[in-house]
């Protein structure tokens, strides 16, 4: 199965009645510039669907997109960037908390994008054990494969495996969509 359609749907701040429509929802959920808008652009062909930026903290709302018409793929904004002002930070924080957390809302699946180069962070595991602790199911995109030396390939997903525990780890590239097969038989 394909992404046939993907179309930005609508950018919320609290609670919505898209939220409560009967449409799975899909969330997408990493830290500053890991790669969640290329990723979703990668998944659906769409080169500008999500918009892409080197400036940290971009994404500022819960960003909607309609997925063959039948699901939605919400892309949050990234977390634990120390360049944005405090209040900025907070805002983001308490917004993904809302969501996850307080919302009541139900995620279908909760895709946490994290640095196949660098690893979990700090700021990742934290987001990974509250999902964890609130039974979110939760899938790991290890992104940006292509910056692993072939050599360091095996150590460093030893490392990620070790660290993240009991979920599945899709190895991704959005940039050479590297695992993108296999992330969309997760997705679908």
């Amino acid at each position: 199965m394909n992404i046939k359609s993907a179309q930005f749907i609508k950018g919320v701040i609290g609670p919505d009645k898209i939220f409560e429509n009967g449409k799975p929802q899909m969330a997408f959920i990493g830290r500053s510039n890991v790669g969640k808008s290329s990723v979703i652009n990668s998944l659906t062909s769409q080169k500008d669907l999500a918009r892409t930026s080197s400036f940290p903290g971009r994404t500022r709302e819960i960003n909607l997109f309609l997925i063959n018409n039948s699901f939605y793929l919400v892309d949050l904004p990234g977390y634990g960037y120390a360049k944005i002002p405090e209040a900025r930070r907070r805002e983001i924080e308490a917004l993904i908390n809302w969501y996850f957390f307080v919302s009541g809302y139900e995620q279908k699946q909760v895709f946490l994008i994290i640095d196949a180069k660098v690893g979990p962070t700090s700021a990742d595991l934290e987001i990974l054990r509250a999902l964890e602790e609130y039974k979110k199911k939760v899938v790991i995109i290890a992104n940006k494969i292509d910056q692993i030396k072939p050599a360091e390939y095996d150590q460093q997903f030893k490392k990620i495996t070790g660290l993240i525990g009991n979920h599945k780890i899709i190895p991704y590239s959005a940039k050479k969509n590297l695992g993108l097969k296999e992330l969309l038989k997760q997705l679908l």
